[in-house]
């Protein structure tokens, strides 16, 4: 059986820097997942789509073609066969990203692939339902969060570093939105799964994160 980690948390927790850091010291792949919704979600605004539109992104799910391949260890995000994994991070790629992921088929379609890919090597997954949808009983699963106000700053200094001046109250508020929706979502709504491990990172720094969960998982699998 392929060593299988589970990651969840709210945006901007740094579930996919950390979980890159994990995988990198554990040497298994990292799969995120964020990434896989985010992309569709590109190509329903590309294509003029309204993101609250089911039926529409629904049909657009099911014809795009998202993938991911690796190199040295990292992701890369594809649609099409286009590498979209620097066009994904935007403020509305990522609300669009939140709403189309909210629709069943689209979850249902997304969560069958990862399950997949899973089933295939040792891998580390992280998201918002990995834990209690797509891994159900991975040995090692981790709920990685922060206060909504230290993620808002995280958030407002990566785009700072891309050139992104949104202020920091819009962030703040834009993330306490994004926190509710995916909450409240009636399908595989954000939740720390009964069995998982909580890590509050809102005091640590990202090393000492990666520690922690690098303990967590060698005390379930054994020094890797």
């Amino acid at each position: 059986m392929p060593m299988n980690i589970a990651i969840d948390g709210p945006v901007g927790a740094g579930k996919s820097s950390i979980a890159d850091q994990v995988a990198a010291r554990l040497r298994i792949l990292h799969l995120d997942t964020g990434a896989m919704y985010r992309a569709l979600a590109l190509q329903v605004l590309r294509e003029g789509i309204d993101p609250g539109d089911e039926a529409a992104v629904c049909d657009c799910c099911e014809r795009a073609d998202v993938a991911v391949r690796y190199e040295d260890g990292a992701q890369r995000t594809l649609l099409f066969g286009e590498d979209v994994s620097g066009l994904i991070r935007t403020g509305e790629v990522s609300a669009a990203a939140s709403r189309v992921s909210s629709w069943p088929a689209v979850r249902a379609r997304m969560v069958r692939a990862q399950q997949a890919l899973a089933a295939q090597a040792d891998m580390l997954i992280d998201g918002r339902d990995i834990g209690t949808r797509v891994l159900e009983h991975a040995p090692v699963k981790i709920y990685l969060t922060a206060t909504a106000e230290e993620r808002a700053r995280r958030r407002y200094m990566q785009q700072l570093e891309r050139g992104d001046m949104t202020p920091y109250e819009q962030v703040l508020r834009e993330l306490n939105a994004r926190d509710a929706q995916d909450m409240s979502r009636a399908t595989d709504p954000l939740r720390q799964a009964e069995d998982a491990v909580l890590v509050d990172s809102t005091e640590m720094t990202p090393q000492q994160v990666v520690d922690t969960i690098v303990a967590i998982v060698e005390e379930a699998y054994g020094k890797q």
